[in-house]
């Protein structure tokens, strides 16, 4: 396995309760629940665990409370080959928390309370900012402050450690953080209201792309479920099929998708082969339970992708 590229992962940590249901409560109503379980996520850690399984020189900059089940994910994100020096211990603080429903087609409904994410700040960046200088990429989401985030981009630019960001959950961004950015990976929803254009085929998957081209992003990847990902570079795009499988749950999916791709890449595997490598790894994903449980290791992938060769 060649490793020419470090990785530097900012973003969130969470303990996941995830309950699996027929079907969605409407308001106001009860449903009897037929599975939980208590699982590490959160979109920073899934993403470094993507990436650390898949065979990434990885750090990750995060933080954790001051209880049980944030000591356990520390130990647990080291056992996945992740650089957990700079998660920080907040004091007095608890781990964020998300709480997940899970329905009978696999799809899911998320809220969370961020706890010690919140205290993922500009400070804690600045503190760790050798770890953003002395990485070939940075990779982020949204679960961590948006302050946080540019000052990481920042930092990043300064240095010429490029910028990936996976934008989720879903929320207007500023161009000045935009302009930033490398390398972009949005579903349609995300990408519409990043953009304002609906994504419901390739064409609007172009137009889309389009706008973040021009507010100064080179590689555009719009995730599109199971028809897989349009990519985007400077303007000139296709569409990446993706594997068919039989899902079971979709959590962290996309998050495996965004680590497994950034392993690839810092291999130096051309964009469109890790792509597919990236694609592999969330096809696994989702024919799992949970977020971080769900997430294959290096060796699971390459033999999927032999099978489908």
């Amino acid at each position: 396995m060649n490793k020419t590229g470090r990785l530097a992962v900012l973003g969130s940590i969470n303990a996941d309760h995830i309950l699996n249901l027929t079907s969605f409560p409407r308001p106001g109503e009860t449903v009897i629940g037929k599975q939980y379980q208590i699982a590490f996520g959160g979109k920073g850690a899934n993403q470094a665990v993507a990436a650390g399984r898949s065979g990434a020189d990885i750090a990750f900059i995060a933080c954790v409370g001051d209880d049980d089940i944030g000591q356990r994910i520390r130990q647990q994100l080291a056992e996945d080959h992740i650089d957990i020096a700079p998660v920080e211990v907040i004091a007095g603080e608890s781990t964020g928390v998300a709480l997940i429903f899970v329905n009978d087609e696999g799809e899911n409904s998320i809220a969370i309370h961020a706890g010690a994410n919140a205290a993922l700040s500009p400070a804690l960046v600045e503190k760790q900012r050798k770890i953003v200088e002395n990485a070939d990429a940075l990779l982020m989401q949204l679960e961590s402050p948006l302050a946080s985030v540019l000052a990481a981009a920042k930092v990043a630019r300064q240095h010429h450690t490029k910028v990936i960001l996976n934008p989720a959950p879903a929320m207007p961004l500023p161009d000045e953080l935009l302009a930033l950015v490398d390398m972009i990976t949005p579903n349609e929803t995300e990408a519409e209201i990043l953009t304002g254009v609906a994504v419901a085929s390739d064409e609007d998957a172009a137009r889309a792309a389009s706008v973040l081209h021009d507010k100064g992003i080179h590689s555009v990847l719009i995730t599109l479920g199971s028809r897989g990902v349009w990519l985007s570079e400077a303007g000139k795009g296709e569409r990446i099929p993706g594997f068919k499988v039989q899902a079971v749950d979709t959590i962290a999916a996309g998050d495996t998708f965004n680590g497994a791709l950034m392993t690839a890449l810092l291999e130096g595997k051309p964009l469109p082969q890790a792509v597919r490598f990236a694609h592999a790894a969330a096809a696994i994903a989702v024919t799992r339970s949970g977020a971080q449980p769900s997430v294959p290791w290096r060796e699971e992938t390459d033999r999927f992708l032999q099978q489908q060769e």
